[in-house]
C-alpha cells in the first residue's frame, strides 16, 4: 500500500512552511513557530497547516494575527515552490497538543510521590 498524493503533498508543504516561517518571513509578531502538522484535502484545494508557538497566550494571539497577515506570501511561494495545478488554500491552526501532554506529565508527576509513600508505609 502506497503513500497517497496528498500525504506527499502534505510533507512537502510542512517542510516548505517550515523554511519559510524560520528564514524568510519578516513579521516581528511572528514568535518561535514551528510547524507539526500539515493536513491536505485528497482533492489538494485545502491544507490546515498546524502550529506550536513557544511563549505565553498573548505571544500566540499576536504569532497567530501574524500567520494570518503573511497567509498570502505563504501560499504564493508555496505555489511557486511546489509548481502544482492548484495552490491549496492554507489555514494556520494552533496546535495545543504540547500544552495538553504537559499537563498530563504534571498530574502524573504529582500523583507518582503519593504511590511512593503508600509503598514505603505497606513494607
Amino acid at each position: 500500500m502506497g503513500f497517497k498524493r496528498a500525504e506527499k503533498v502534505s510533507e512537502a508543504i510542512k517542510r516548505e512552511v517550515s523554511v519559510m516561517l524560520t528564514q524568510e518571513v519578516k513579521d516581528p509578531a511572528i514568535h518561535f513557530v514551528t510547524v507539526t502538522l500539515v493536513e491536505t484535502a485528497d482533492d489538494l484545494r485545502h491544507s490546515k497547516i498546524f502550529v506550536s508557538v513557544l511563549g505565553d497566550e498573548k505571544t500566540r494571539q499576536e504569532t497567530m494575527a501574524g500567520l494570518e497577515r503573511a497567509k498570502g506570501f505563504v501560499r504564493r511561494e508555496l505555489g511557486r515552490r511546489l509548481q502544482l495545478r492548484y495552490t491549496p488554500d492554507i489555514h494556520f491552526n494552533l496546535d495545543k497538543s504540547l500544552d495538553h501532554a504537559m499537563k498530563i506529565k504534571g498530574i502524573l508527576n504529582s500523583l507518582q510521590p503519593k504511590e511512593k509513600k503508600d509503598d514505603e508505609t505497606e513494607d
